[in-house]
């Protein structure tokens, strides 16, 4: 009875944590050196100003036109990034104000980003998402068809975009043997493309992989950006 009656206070006290209090913790726990992401799709404005008051700054969404509506609506001095696959007709959505794309997996996809920021008169950085998880679901380029990109001719006719990185999700599993395989075979690549990126004509600085889930896992394997949704604003209602 008196473990069970610990267990009902410990939900309670974990059912009143509120955004502010995860986001305290998440800053109290990650090392120094890695930026947190809050992915705040389908949250509404309300929760996003509570975690901006707590003092975040960066936030993360999947769906250009949600993420254009809460940025016409939320302070300015939001880094807006987006981290869901992107469609090029809706590039010139996000073009005005986004900071920094996760998920470009091509370059015609590019050549649309650079299109659009030199439109706007910006410049827009970039990740290269790589597949490392087996699921045929998520997107992204091998290694191989990367460092063709990286190393082409066209790329560097691209005055208005900028590859800073790279980004992966690893296997929606619980063998944590295989997620820390994934991310340490996207670390290598990173590190392979970080030698080389002056040569691309950039510098390789974010490797963005890990989410509420696996962050832990991903840090320790080089991370230096994790996208933390539930685990700050709690479950989402897809409803």
């Amino acid at each position: 009875m008196n473990s069970e009656k610990r267990r009902k206070r410990k939900e309670k006290r974990e059912e009143k944590m509120t955004i502010s209090e995860n986001l305290e913790k998440f800053n109290k726990e990650l090392p120094d050196d890695v930026k947190l992401v809050a992915v705040s799709k389908t949250k509404p404005v309300s929760d996003l100003m509570e975690a901006y008051n707590a003092g975040q700054r960066i936030f993360g969404e999947n769906k250009i036109q949600e993420m254009e509506a809460k940025w016409q609506e939320m302070p300015k001095d939001i880094q807006w990034h987006m981290i869901g696959h992107v469609q090029r007709n809706k590039v010139k959505y996000m073009a005005p104000f986004v900071s920094l794309i996760h998920a470009v997996d091509s370059l015609k996809l590019l050549k649309e980003i650079n299109k659009e920021a030199e439109k706007n008169e910006r410049n827009i950085d970039c990740l290269l998402q790589i597949k490392i998880a087996e699921e045929d679901s998520k997107f992204g380029m091998d290694k191989t068809d990367a460092a063709k990109l990286l190393a082409s001719d066209e790329i560097k006719k691209l005055r208005n975009v900028k590859i800073i990185g790279l980004m992966g999700m690893a296997t929606f599993t619980d063998d944590e043997k295989q997620i820390s395989e994934e991310f340490q075979k996207l670390e290598k690549i990173y590190n392979e493309f970080k030698i080389q990126s002056r040569e691309f004509g950039t510098e390789f600085r974010i490797l963005s992989m890990g989410m509420s889930g696996d962050y832990k896992i991903a840090i320790q394997n080089g991370s230096n950006m994790v996208r933390v949704g539930s685990a700050i604003f709690g479950e989402r209602n897809y409803n």
